[in-house]
C-alpha cells in the first residue's frame, strides 16, 4: 500500500510538471518577436522558435514585424487656397522595434491611425487645390516623412503613404471644368496667333524675293492667271501689268531697227 501510494503521489507530481512545462512553453514565428516582462519589468525581446517563461513571474506580448496596411477614412481638408475637399489615403508601416512599440504606446495601430489622420489635414492645408491634384507624388513623400518622423520614438517606420482619392463637389468640379475649358481656348489662340505670325514672316520673304526678280514675279502672275483660268468656266478679265509689255516691246525694238 505504502509502495502504491508512493507511485501515485510520484505520478501525479510528473504530471504537474508536464502541464508546467507545457504552459510555460511559447512558440514564435518568423515574423513575430516577443516583449518579455519579468515582475512587470522589461526583460528582454526574444524569438523566433521556442521560447520558454516561468509561469506566475515572466508575462510575454507577441509583436508582428510585417508591414501593416492600413486604411485612412476620409479626412475633411480644407487647402490653403480655401476649397474644402475630403481625402483619404492608405498607409504601409511596420514595427522595428518591439520594446518601443510595447512601452511607449498603449496602441500603437490606434496611435498611428490617429496620428496619420491628423497629418493628412495638416500637410494637406499647406498646399493649394492645384498642388494636390497634380503633385500628389510629393504630397506622399511629405506625409511620408511627416508620420515617419513622429512614430520613430514607437518603434514604428513608415515605409510608404498613397493617397487613395480627393473628392470635390459639385460646384467646384464645375469651375475646374470651366477652368480647363478656358485654358484649352486659351492655348488654341495663341497657337492660332503663332502660326498667323509665321504665316506673315513667310509672305513677308516671300514677297522680298520675287521683288529683287521682277521675272519670277511675272512667272507668279501668269501662274495664277492659269490657276484661276482652270477652276472657273466663265470669262475672267486680268488688267495686264505695263513692265510685262515694257518688256516685251523692249525685245521687239531692237529687231525692228535692225530691219
Amino acid at each position: 500500500m505504502i509502495f502504491n501510494f508512493s507511485f501515485g503521489l510520484g505520478g501525479v507530481l510528473v504530471m504537474l510538471l508536464l502541464i508546467l512545462l507545457v504552459s510555460s512553453m511559447r512558440i514564435l514565428r518568423e515574423y513575430q518577436r516577443g516583449v518579455v516582462f519579468q515582475l512587470g519589468r522589461f526583460w528582454k525581446v526574444k524569438g523566433p522558435g521556442m521560447i520558454l517563461l516561468v509561469p506566475g513571474i515572466q508575462q510575454m506580448v507577441r509583436v508582428d514585424l510585417r508591414i501593416v496596411t492600413m486604411d485612412v477614412e476620409p479626412q475633411d481638408v480644407i487647402s490653403r487656397d480655401n476649397v474644402s475637399v475630403k481625402v483619404n489615403a492608405v498607409i504601409f508601416f511596420r514595427v522595428i522595434d518591439p520594446q518601443k512599440a510595447i512601452i511607449q504606446v498603449e496602441n500603437y495601430l490606434m496611435a498611428t491611425n490617429q496620428l496619420a489622420q491628423t497629418t493628412l489635414r495638416v500637410v494637406l492645408g499647406k498646399h493649394e487645390l492645384d498642388d494636390m491634384l497634380a503633385e500628389r507624388e510629393r504630397l506622399n513623400v511629405d506625409i511620408q516623412r511627416s508620420l515617419d518622423a513622429q512614430t520613430d520614438g514607437w518603434g514604428i517606420k513608415v515605409t510608404n503613404v498613397e493617397i487613395k482619392q480627393i473628392d470635390l463637389n459639385e460646384s467646384m468640379v464645375r469651375a475646374i471644368a470651366r477652368q480647363a475649358e478656358a485654358e484649352r481656348e486659351r492655348r488654341a489662340k495663341v497657337i492660332h496667333a503663332e502660326g498667323e505670325k509665321q504665316a506673315a514672316a513667310a509672305l513677308l520673304e516671300a514677297a522680298q524675293m520675287l521683288a529683287q526678280q521682277p521675272e519670277a514675279m511675272q512667272l507668279r502672275y501668269l501662274q495664277t492667271m492659269t490657276q484661276v483660268a482652270g477652276d472657273r468656266a466663265s470669262t475672267i478679265v486680268f488688267p495686264l501689268p505695263m513692265d510685262l509689255l515694257g518688256k516685251l516691246l523692249d525685245k521687239d525694238r531692237p529687231a525692228a531697227g535692225s530691219l
